[in-house]
């Protein structure tokens, strides 16, 4: 199911929470929304499913109409399926009567809602647990439970309100793998919400930046990462050095260096720099090491010298350790003009 919202917009009372937002989601992907907290991402999931109402705006899903200013169509007839961080699962039912639910609810015979139920929670990987608890059941398994009853209930379409949040950082790792593996096996439409970079990096086909109720930039993980349309994306995801040089045809002075950059601009611009593109090298710029910090199999530093005489503090990824206080002399490879 795809989804559509044109110039959505919801506030409570002096705030805007979703400013006139609006983009396309083709069937079949996994779209990451990410921002900080209090963007107003979760108050976007609320309006698609139907949990909230826009001001104004319209919303579609697989090209009908759920909202606009002559409809809104009940959350239950939207054929959506949305997990939230607590799961919301019935304590007293059983794995399978959790996801037989839907059916039951909607008047199916009990023995054929459970027969359906089955099937879903194969395809999430849980039949062996079908006479458990929830109680019994670890983090992940709860959430993979919440995705099967979304199944079960018709969903086309699953919306997921930082449904990872809760669990520890190795469970989260693994969990990552089973959400996209469910994803690529079901079918759906995801749509999944998260204030961590890293983890819609690893998930999105398509994700989108928002701050302040607004949608900053919409593209793929790496044409986010390598290409962020303004200062906000540059700063907010990964990591980098943000400079102001002179740009002449394709060219920029940075910590001393002509440097090649990439992006359109020209005169004084804001060059943005990944620690990938920042390298030891003894006839670069000198500069001393501010920060260190062991990352598992490198070691991210900072390091502060001066560009156009002021201090600017350039970050790297090292294979070895360094000393806090310690000298060293930094080339750079290239850089991304950030459009103003």
């Amino acid at each position: 199911m795809s989804i559509r919202v044109t110039s959505v917009t919801k506030s409570f009372g002096l705030c805007t929470a979703v400013d006139d937002i609006s983009f396309d989601i083709p069937d079949g992907v996994f779209f990451c929304v990410v921002g900080p907290s209090g963007c107003g991402k979760s108050t976007l999931l609320r309006l698609i499913a139907g949990l909230d109402t826009p001001d104004s705006g319209t919303v579609l899903l697989d090209g009908k109409t759920v909202f606009d200013d002559q409809q809104n169509i009940p959350p239950e007839d939207r054929q959506v399926g949305v997990v939230f961080q607590s799961y919301a699962l019935w304590p007293h039912l059983s794995v399978l009567r959790n996801v037989a639910f839907p059916y039951e609810a909607k008047g199916v015979a009990r023995s054929v809602a459970q027969k359906q139920a089955a099937i879903h929670l194969d395809t999430v990987s849980l039949t062996e647990f079908a006479d458990r608890r929830p109680e019994a059941l670890s983090g992940g398994q709860r959430q993979r439970v919440a995705l099967a009853r979304c199944l079960a209930g018709d969903a086309r379409t699953i919306l997921m309100d930082e449904p990872l949040a809760n669990l520890d950082p190795h469970l989260r790792h693994s969990m990552e793998a089973e959400l996209r593996a469910f994803h690529d096996r079901s079918g759906v439409t995801t749509l999944f919400i998260t204030h961590d970079q890293r983890e819609a990096m690893a998930l999105a086909d398509l994700m989108a930046v928002m701050d302040g109720g607004r949608i900053l930039q919409i593209g793929t993980p790496q044409e986010i990462y390598d290409r962020p349309t303004n200062i906000s994306v540059a700063r907010f995801i990964g990591r980098g050095t943000l400079l102001a040089s002179n740009v002449v045809n394709g060219r920029a002075t940075l910590f001393g260096q002509d440097v090649p950059v990439l992006g359109r601009g020209s005169g004084v611009c804001n060059v943005f720099v990944r620690p990938k593109q920042v390298a030891i090298d003894q006839s670069g710029w000198p500069a001393k090491v501010t920060s260190v910090a062991y990352r598992g199999g490198h070691w991210e530093v900072a390091a502060t010298g001066k560009h156009d005489a002021q201090e600017a503090t350039a970050l790297v990824d090292l294979d070895s350790p360094v000393r806090l206080g310690e000298t060293l002399f930094l080339s750079v490879s290239s850089g991304w003009v950030v459009p103003d």
